[in-house]
């Protein structure tokens, strides 16, 4: 999944900051690297988004905070195994109301 946000990163910023700015988010202390050892493909709409909920399954996230409506599939019809799928606005709304 590090290869998505460094396609991600360097169209925003450039080849040349993307390899800085990788290594400084994986340093960040609320940053985990996690290592995915089961594919579940939960999202036949958009396959490319199972590395997204493979990760939250196997880090056993609280939330995975996603705007995409591909992930919906993960609330409405998915038992096992489950994650918790909210928007970012209900993210920042969770976030403001536990400060």
């Amino acid at each position: 999944m590090v290869i998505e946000y460094e396609e991600q990163i360097s169209v925003r910023l450039g080849l040349p900051r993307t390899e800085i700015q990788l290594r400084e988010l994986l340093n960040l202390s609320n940053v985990t690297l996690v290592d995915v050892y089961y594919k579940w493909y939960k999202i036949k709409a958009d396959p490319d988004d199972d590395k997204f909920a493979d990760c939250a399954f196997a880090c056993g996230a609280d939330y995975l905070v996603t705007n995409d409506r591909h992930y919906d599939v993960l609330k409405d019809t998915i038992d096992f195994p489950q994650v918790t799928v909210i928007t970012a606005q209900d993210f920042l709304n969770f976030l403001a109301q536990s400060s």
